[in-house]
């Protein structure tokens, strides 16, 4: 067996014990939708149409949801056994890298979340593979043969998978054409088809089908969070007609409750936030916006780097409506979740329960997840903003120890990950930033590497040595 395999398959057992101790998968309210929607109707754009699909194939097929995160923890472990070679390739320290990869699904950053039923899981196993290509150019020093058909499909994956991701892709190529020297135009066209044809298909393709639109509300609810935040600091800035036109969507009570800057949630996710309305006005309501983003610019620039804050600041906001970092829900079934004024209810909603195959792995798992919770790992496990930096200072020594411009490539999708949340994000959720932990995690060999060959107390205790074979 070859080392690839043995690598991939140790991960791959690992992330298959969590699945049998949380099966079929994690949830929370936006789980229980992907599918009621496609059930109960009418079926909405406003998550990814893709992995609904998947959902609903799994659930028409086998009555159950268990296929789509096994096949989760299968692709997981592919993009961390390629991202691994990959930078072993380029140049990082061999055992130290794979060790890091194996040990890495034990962690349940890796672990519980490759097993929750989001559509962020697989969007973040093609940021992975992005790295993993990204590592492999590197490692040639030049961009060769079907590279960016290979790297056109993966971030074609992730503007299917999450509705941000053409910003994410934006980003991504602009920072690639920037370090290559071969093939721009190549890799130009790539980001500029897997950019445009998830918003072609959401806009004229899959209304075809029955497949509705995302709702205005939904469509601008970070806009109306702004809104809200700028009328809390700033009431007098309001006109009595922009007090009617609000009035007619939520009470100011509401706006104002809503009004904090971590996340959209405490506005429009209340029962007395009417969103039939909101979508009937929300054309002035956007008017609004943009007189608020002219006369208050600071303002609306402050209340975005906050919502945004997942992706910049390693820790949270305690005690601050929002502020906290939301990681799972550890609910055991969706009855919570659905009745009036929530999610549909739909035939064979049961599927969403905790029914772990294995109780004995579940009595290890659960509490060592709980555990992983607390406050105080939050920077360390949770938060994107932390591998973010490591990324950029282990890309950046490597650049310079190794003499090789393309390392930085690397991290060319967590910059563009971090970047579309800092623009346009709804609230703490540490998946929307997961992609960045995981490469952050495998760079950490090349980071103590690099950092060692130019620092000899280091080199003295291991580190800095020459690299094996890939």
């Amino acid at each position: 067996m070859s080392s690839t395999a043995r690598i991939f398959l140790s991960i791959q057992v690992v992330l298959g014990c969590w699945w049998a101790a949380f099966h079929p998968g994690l949830f929370s309210r936006d789980s229980v939708l992907y599918l009621s929607h496609t059930l109960a109707g009418p079926w909405v754009s406003d998550h990814s149409v893709l992995y609904d699909g998947l959902l609903w194939l799994s659930f028409a097929v086998t009555g159950d949801l268990g296929a789509v995160t096994f096949a989760q923890t299968t692709a997981m472990a592919g993009a961390l056994t390629w991202l691994a070679r990959s930078l072993v390739a380029l140049g990082a320290p061999r055992r130290a890298t794979i060790a890091v990869a194996v040990l890495m699904p034990l962690t349940p950053p890796v672990g519980a979340f490759t097993v929750a039923l989001w559509k962020d899981v697989p969007f973040t196993i093609c940021a992975v593979a992005v790295a993993a290509v990204c590592a492999r150019i590197a490692a040639r020093r030049a961009v060769t043969g079907r590279t960016p058909l290979v790297l056109g499909a993966l971030l074609l994956g992730l503007g299917l998978f999450r509705a941000n991701g053409f910003l994410v892709v934006g980003v991504t190529v602009l920072a690639l054409v920037l370090i290559v020297r071969t093939m721009r135009v190549r890799l130009l066209l790539a980001g500029l088809c897997a950019a445009a044809l998830p918003l072609m298909l959401t806009n004229l393709v899959f209304p075809l089908f029955g497949i509705v639109p995302p709702a205005r509300t939904y469509v601008y609810h970070t806009a109306f969070g702004d809104i809200a935040v700028a009328y809390r600091e700033l009431p007098t800035r309001f006109t009595p007609g922009d007090l009617d036109l609000m009035t007619s969507v939520a009470p100011l009570k509401r706006w104002w409750e809503g009004g904090t800057c971590y996340s959209i949630n405490p506005l429009i996710w209340r029962q007395d936030f009417d969103w039939r309305q909101a979508d009937a006005h929300a054309s002035e309501l956007l008017a609004l916006w943009r007189r608020l983003l002219a006369s208050e610019p600071r303002t609306i620039v402050e209340a975005r780097l906050c919502r945004g804050s997942i992706a910049w600041r390693p820790g949270q906001y305690e005690g601050a409506t929002g502020g906290m970092t939301y990681r799972f829900s550890l609910r055991p079934n969706a009855d919570t979740y659905v009745g009036p004024g929530k999610v549909t209810d739909f035939p064979g909603r049961g599927v969403y329960s905790l029914r772990p195959l294995s109780m004995a792995l579940n009595r290890v798992a659960e509490p060592w997840l709980t555990g992983a919770l607390a406050p105080a790992y939050d920077w360390l496990l949770w938060r994107g903003a932390t591998w973010s930096y490591v990324t950029y200072l282990a890309v950046g020594l490597g650049a310079w120890v190794l003499r090789n411009r393309y390392v930085a490539g690397v991290a060319a999708v967590v910059a563009g990950q971090q970047l579309a949340i800092l623009v346009n994000i709804s609230a703490q959720d540490f998946r929307y930033m997961a992609a960045p932990i995981f490469v952050g995690m495998l760079l950490l060999p090349l980071l103590f590497d690099c950092g060692a060959r130019a620092s000899p107390p280091l080199r003295r205790l291991g580190f800095g040595r020459a690299a094996g074979p890939p």
